[in-house]
């Protein structure tokens, strides 16, 4: 057949580019007859990378057969993968080991498929082989790294685990199975499928959990109890972390679960024996100071005060020295029992040693508290005791110091009480003794107060002052604030800042309240009749009337019973009631609010009132506490507070009034700084009701 040049040369052409082809792919292109020995007819240039032998060696069995090179326990392998693949007409892949010229070992990948001749029968077989052993090391690498893992994850003592954000188990061993005393892991997974609720014994502590992770990532060594499957408390130490996805996303918390019961209760045992006393199971010395700057920090905080009363018992000694050691020991555990019956569970009772006892009362707010629990336990101490068949009966001294009014640390509270417990002792025993006379006193004057106080309603001894105030744009009188004074018969007038705080303390505020705001209620109706105009009257509302459950209906019938117009009435509430529940108090604003009276904050800005809250309160008014204003020419820095409290005031819709005003300085800053309205000494004093009606006739004097 003829052939032209140019059809020649494209031909010619394209077989090299073909050849070039073959011999640039990474790996070994082959034809080798389908025989017992494979052998090549054809073997790309690849031969040499992939086996170490030169193509030639190959081809015709020349040097070496490809089924030399075919590692042994491979070869009947990937001849039955080959036959299986030409019996089905399919192309075949099989992945095996060959030895290279060197000795080492390759893994391939070939590819291949059948070459039939005219009869349909196969003759050859073509095909690419490529080498893997790169891919296949590591596989093996990752196995093997993957079975060490699960080995270890199966058998290690610790529990381990994953779980989900919303509290799910998501994988575990079986240790943390075992730990929590479920059978399986299905056990486990079917048994708890809350963490926060079924697992914790203290729910919030999943909260805890959640709150560490989200602020470090992790948690370390968190300790917590947590419930077993047949209801048994354990103790636990967890350390997880976050395992987030590449884009930041939180997938999974993993970490490790320790049981640590054994270890806690003998720390338990441990500081147990260290701080309570081997015969009473009292706390001991070790633990006394520990327990009182407790409570002085809690006091500090809360405002309250602590007492510790030193306690001796007076003829212990005697009974001890009669009757021998073990007659001494079942008296003073009998004590130690009725001490401890005598106090409130948040209060501690100490054995110092010998027949030496001592109370820490906390939380206390009225000095009189103190003088009836050491009534109990003087009375419970003087009951008589049975010990080996016979009674005895002892009595105490007990001396007691009280912070912060006579110390403010530990040593000199304790160095006090026992001061006054040897003055209890000198005054003849089975008694108590303050440590200063002082208090003695000042407890003496209080409980003679509160008993005439418990009077005063009943005999009338209360009346109402007024003190004006002063419109700031205008210039005149824009209403007043009803002042409770105290005027015994035949007696100098008390000051409220003598009787309110144990009106407060007693209850008696809420009567004495009522009355006030029923009394202010009809007067300013007779008031604005005689006036012909109406005049908002201020009252205070203290703490606990605000913290009544039935303030609002109090005013809404007092309202009604008077017959005043609700926005004739201001309730002026002590910013210091925020401490207490400021849900309650912003609800309880909006219910007064309702009933058409204004509302005023008082004393604002010595409180603790929360910028966050203060924009939810409904309120007309925010007084500034006379402390800003009366210290205004001393204390310049006071101007920036002044300035930014008329500033937040009326940036919230509420008019501001200034308390204290004394001096012409002051008003006029006052005015300055744009304060609506001011109350103090420089415009009017507090007035009795009929000095108050000749001043809204006359005006004021200056």
């Amino acid at each position: 057949m003829y052939i032209n040049s140019s059809l020649q040369a494209k031909l010619e052409n394209s077989e090299r580019m073909l050849k070039a082809l073959l011999n640039n792919l990474d790996g070994m292109v082959y034809c080798c007859l389908y025989d017992d020995e494979w052998t090549m007819v054809f073997v790309g240039d690849g031969c040499k990378q992939l086996t170490g032998y030169d193509a030639l060696s190959l081809v015709s069995n020349q040097d070496i057969c490809f089924k030399a090179i075919t590692f042994p326990e491979d070869r009947d392998r990937v001849r039955k993968v080959i036959e299986d693949a030409i019996s089905s007409g399919q192309h075949f892949s099989v992945e095996y080991r060959i030895i290279h010229i060197d000795g080492g070992i390759k893994w391939v990948l070939e590819r291949g498929c059948p070459l039939y001749n005219d009869s349909g029968e196969v003759e050859a077989i073509e095909g690419f082989m490529q080498d893997i052993t790169q891919r296949r090391e590591s596989e093996i690498a990752a196995r093997k790294a993957e079975e060490r893992y699960r080995s270890i994850f199966e058998n290690a003592l610790e529990g381990i685990y994953q779980t989900s954000p919303d509290g799910h188990y998501l994988n575990f061993n079986p240790a943390l199975a075992r730990i929590y005393g479920y059978d399986s892991d299905v056990d486990l997974i079917h048994g708890i499928t809350d963490i926060k609720k079924q697992l914790y014994v203290d729910p919030f502590k999943r909260d805890e959990f959640i709150r560490l992770m989200t602020a470090h990532g992790h948690v370390k060594n968190f300790e917590a109890l947590v419930h077993r499957k047949n209801g048994d408390i354990i103790w636990i130490s967890e350390n997880a972390r976050e395992v987030r996805d590449q884009d930041g996303k939180l997938i999974f918390y993993e970490g490790t679960v320790e049981d640590i019961t054994e270890r806690k209760s003998y720390q338990q045992q441990i500081e147990y024996q260290a701080t309570h006393d081997a015969l009473t199971g009292l706390p001991n010395r070790t633990l006394l100071a520990d327990r009182l700057q407790q409570y002085i920090g809690m006091a500090e905080r809360y405002s309250s005060k602590v007492a510790v009363a030193f306690i001796d018992l007076d003829q212990f000694k005697l009974i001890n020295d009669s009757m021998g050691h073990h007659a001494g020991d079942e008296l003073l555990k009998i004590m130690a029992t009725r001490l401890s019956g005598c106090v409130r569970d948040s209060d501690t009772v100490v054995r110092l040693g010998g027949d030496e006892f001592v109370l820490l009362l906390t939380g206390l707010h009225k000095i009189e508290d103190v003088s009836e629990s050491m009534q109990r336990v003087l009375s419970s101490v003087a009951d008589p005791c049975l010990i080996e068949g016979r009674e005895f009966v002892v009595s105490c001294s007990i001396g007691i110091s009280i912070y912060p009014d006579d110390a403010r640390d530990t040593t000199t509270l304790l160095k006090y009480a026992d001061s006054a417990m040897y003055k209890s002792k000198q005054s003849g025993r089975n008694t108590f003794q303050f440590y200063t006379d002082e208090l003695n006193r000042r407890l003496m004057e209080r409980l003679d107060m509160e008993y005439r106080l418990r009077q005063a309603l009943d005999n009338n001894e209360f009346l109402l002052h007024y003190q004006p105030k002063l419109s700031f744009a205008s210039g005149d009188i824009c209403g007043a604030e009803a002042l409770i004074r105290w005027q015994p018969v035949g007696e100098s007038m008390i000051s409220p800042a003598s009787f309110i705080p144990i009106a407060e303390e007693t209850g008696l505020i809420e009567d004495i309240g009522q009355w006030v705001l029923r009394t202010a209620c009809s007067r300013a109706v007779e008031l604005n009749a005689r006036l012909g105009r109406e005049l908002p009257i201020a009252v205070n509302v203290s703490p606990r009337q605000f913290r009544h459950s039935g303030l609002v209906g109090v005013v809404q019938s007092i309202l009604k019973e008077s017959g005043l117009n609700p926005a004739c009435l201001e309730l002026e509430i002590t910013e210091s009631s925020l401490v207490h529940d400021t849900g309650s108090f912003i609800k309880t604003l909006h219910e007064l609010k309702a009933l058409g009276v204004k509302l005023a904050i008082d004393d604002f800005g010595t409180g603790y009132s929360s910028m966050a809250y203060l924009k939810d309160f409904p309120v007309d008014r925010l007084k500034i506490d006379q402390v800003f204003v009366s210290r205004l020419e001393a204390e310049p820095s006071n101007i920036a507070i002044l300035k930014a409290i008329v500033a937040l005031g009326h940036s919230l819709g509420m008019k501001v009034i200034a308390e204290g005003v004394e001096t012409a300085y002051q008003q006029a800053f006052l005015l300055g700084i744009g304060c609506d309205e001011l109350q103090g000494y420089f415009f009017s004093k507090p007035l009795s009701t009929a000095a108050f009606d000749t001043f809204l006739i006359v005006g004021p004097s200056r």
